[in-house]
């Protein structure tokens, strides 16, 4: 932080290279010839030294917070520099996204399970015998279209509900938080994150200095990112990740009651997540590996179900708890308030154009219907301008709307004509309201028929760029979150931040990182620090709470860590998740001519049974041998598969089968790789033989997620089937690594 001093020194400094920099605004004569070119030196920025600065060059006093009426208000219209800011940002990039611009698509059904009309009169939430057509988007954040899907990431859930009173986007991510509270530092995160503007590096990827440079000046992101380096951001599927909407919105009853709630996605598969090495692996073996795993699943019936659920907060209890509800970088513990299941998801069938359909979708967070509203948590209220912007930019045209995957079910009546693109044909030569040469029509609609009418909360307060002290405690659930995780998961969150913070190159952020991580867990802080070469500071430099503007003096709003009432939550770990089933599954067999095709058979029938799906590795495609010389045709070769694509091995027996595989180095590294990555290995007759040979082996003395059977009996699948519903063996970690 800047002693007053020198920013008076920094003052007279900017004032002089103002002064200087007007005089170069200048055309200049190139030598030899007679034409003009700009003298491109003006064009040049560089903002070293110099004040924060609108684009009309005003200087700006506060960057932290927009304006509110009150600190914990709503965010207001007359907020030219907000506006200004995320303006900017919506436009920066055309065509792609600027953020989720990588993506995957699927059509389905909603329906809920009982009448929520106790709590609102959201229509498409009251009749639980009708089914609401909706359209999923599942994405990437940080990288391009051509970027891979295995990036460490948050991952966007947004659902297009195409109810009869009009669309309800619920546009979430498959973490519950954010890195920050105001939406004003949106755009300062993205170019953060986004690749390094002087050589457009990494893609997809945080971990480099500037996105840690950023995270280490605000400390408000210390929850988040606990889960974006933990095993959330490297999930299995979009199958078996959850959904979260984030922010706190409002429930509002025909009685005009509102309760605060907060929407979750629990899919039913559970929630599970690939080992880091194995994320990397597969971004170079199929980069579409979750597009792909979206789009069989549905082709082959195995359609992905998510329940809905929601946590419902009575107004009156609002402040009742250690946090405040309008803070998007905490949750509500579900000890606390617990989530009910209210309705489920069904995705059933994909799209017929990826262009038309999962491309020009456009969601916004401000598509709500009655009975749903918002609150004034200051990042939500940011995304309700910015969506719109930025959809314009996209799409190109205020008609974004009337593309089909955007039209909303319920009719459109109103005064909006023309504009680029326009598909509406307006009958009629009105269009304007009140009107009398149309009858007055379209009507406004009275409450009772369903008419829009925002939920009418006291707002008393002074205009101010502040944020409430509700909002200045960025450790305790950042604490929370890691002391709820398996000692697996913690190790996973250490190695995580380890190989990000290695690939900054500047020591100092590194150094300030470690600071903020020691009073997340000072244990956590040590761990890192052993991997970093570094030792975590003794008095780490206090991280500026940037909840105040340059007028505020920084000691009196120092960030706070408030004492959690739980020291653990069990539904933050992914160790307490649905394992009792394989359903949709992938196993791989590894064959070669000879193999035994009754054990293959035996194994394949059991694991279908099941919901799973068994594909034969061999050698070479085309038709492989049995042992009693029936064929097979493989399904992949060597060269065409990977261990990583997969969730389990299988080697059946076959002394033939087995002699060759025995040849094939790529056969050695499948099942050792699959061994580091911790899932099930099974094998039968002379394929014992073949597995003992690997290092997997030599290294899985009482695991139990190796199935031996000399004699392939039955027992060897159910056994088998026992440890791929367990998901991973994470405890095989802690032997010595196996060379994969």
């Amino acid at each position: 932080m800047a002693s007053k001093t020198t920013s008076k020194k920094a003052i007279k400094n900017n004032k002089s290279k103002a002064i200087k920099g007007n005089k170069s605004n200048e055309i200049k004569h190139n030598n030899g010839d007679n034409k003009k070119s700009l003298d491109l030196e003006f064009n040049r920025e560089n903002g070293t030294d110099e004040f924060l600065t609108t684009n009309q060059g005003l200087r700006i006093n506060d960057n932290q917070n927009s304006l509110k009426a009150g600190e914990r208000g709503a965010t207001l219209l007359e907020d030219f520099i907000l506006r200004e800011k995320i303006t900017h940002f919506d436009h920066e990039r055309i065509p792609e996204r600027i953020v989720h611009a990588r993506g995957a698509g699927a059509h389905g059904v909603f329906q809920v399970y009982d009448s929520m009309t106790k709590y609102t009169k959201a229509k498409f939430l009251q009749d639980p015998s009708r089914e609401t057509p909706v359209f999923v988007r599942f994405s990437t954040v940080a990288g391009s279209r051509g970027s891979t899907d295995l990036a460490r990431d948050v991952r966007g859930f947004a659902v297009k509900f195409y109810t009869d009173e009009g669309n309800f986007d619920l546009v979430g991510n498959n973490i519950p938080v954010f890195f920050i509270q105001d939406a004003i530092k949106f755009p300062d995160l993205v170019h953060a994150v986004k690749p390094e503007p002087h050589n457009q590096i990494p893609q997809a990827a945080s971990a480099h200095d500037t996105f840690w440079d950023f995270i280490s000046l605000m400390p408000e992101s210390a929850h988040m990112i606990m889960w974006l380096m933990s095993d959330r951001a490297i999930p299995r599927s979009y199958r078996m990740m959850e959904g979260f909407g984030v922010h706190t919105f409002r429930f509002v009853n025909e009685e005009g009651t509102a309760t605060f709630v907060k929407f979750h996605w629990k899919p039913l598969l559970g929630v599970h997540s690939v080992a880091w090495d194995e994320a990397q692996k597969i971004s170079g073996k199929d980069p579409d590996f979750h597009r792909r795993d979206l789009w069989e699943a549905i082709e082959n019936g195995d359609f992905p179900e998510y329940e809905l659920g929601v946590q419902l907060v009575a107004e009156e209890d609002e402040h009742k708890f250690e946090f405040d509800l309008l803070d998007s970088t905490k949750i509500i513990p579900e000890e606390l308030v617990p989530v009910q299941r209210i309705g489920k998801l069904t995705l059933n069938r994909n799209p017929d154009n990826f262009f038309a359909e999962t491309e020009q979708v456009a969601f916004h967070i401000g598509h709500v219907v009655s009975g749903i509203d918002f609150t004034n948590d200051p990042l939500l209220q940011g995304r309700l301008f910015s969506y719109t912007d930025t959809q314009l930019k996209r799409l190109g045209s205020p008609n974004f709307h009337e593309i089909p995957i955007n039209r909303s079910v319920a009719p459109v009546h109103n005064n909006q004509r023309d504009g680029h693109m326009r598909q509406t044909i307006n009958q009629g030569k009105v269009s304007y309201e009140p009107n009398s040469i149309a009858g007055g029509c379209p009507f406004q609609a009275a409450m009772q028929d369903g008419g829009f009418h925002t939920y009418e909360e006291r707002v008393d307060a002074r205009k101010v760029r502040a944020r409430s002290e509700s909002f200045h405690d960025h450790f305790s659930q950042a604490t929370l979150f890691y002391n709820s995780q398996s000692p697996a998961e913690q190790k996973h969150i250490v190695d995580a931040l380890r190989f990000e913070l290695g690939k900054v190159e500047i020591v100092a952020i590194r150094e300030r990182m470690l600071g903020i991580l020691k009073q997340v867990d000072a244990g956590l802080a040590d761990k890192v620090a052993a991997g970093l070469g570094l030792l975590v500071p003794r008095h780490p430099e206090q991280p500026m709470n940037r909840s105040f503007g340059a007028d505020t003096d920084p000691a009196s709003v120092q960030p706070v860590k408030v004492k959690s009432s739980i020291e653990k939550s069990e539904p933050l770990s992914m160790e307490n998740t649905v394992k009792d089933t394989i359903k949709t599954r992938k196993i791989a067999a590894l064959i070669a001519d000879g193999f035994d095709g009754d054990a293959l058979n035996q194994m394949k029938k059991a694991l279908e049974a099941e919901g799973a799906m068994l594909k034969t590795v061999a050698p070479k495609l085309g038709g492989i041998n049995t042992a009693d010389g029936k064929k097979v045709t493989a399904d992949f070769s060597f060269l065409t598969a990977a261990s990583v694509l997969f969730d389990a091995v299988y080697v059946p027996g076959g002394a033939a089968s087995i002699e060759m595989l025995a040849g094939e180095a790529d056969a050695y590294h499948f099942v050792n790789e699959a061994f580091r990555h911790c899932k099930a290995i099974a094998a039968t007759g002379e394929g014992v033989d073949f597995v003992s040979g690997t290092f997997a082996r030599k290294l899985a003395e009482d695991d139990k997620a190796v199935i031996l059977s000399e004699n392939g009996s039955k027992s060897a699948a159910n056994d088998f089937i026992k440890a791929i519903a367990q998901h991973r063996n994470w405890g095989r970690e802690t032997v010595r690594k196996v060379p994969a």
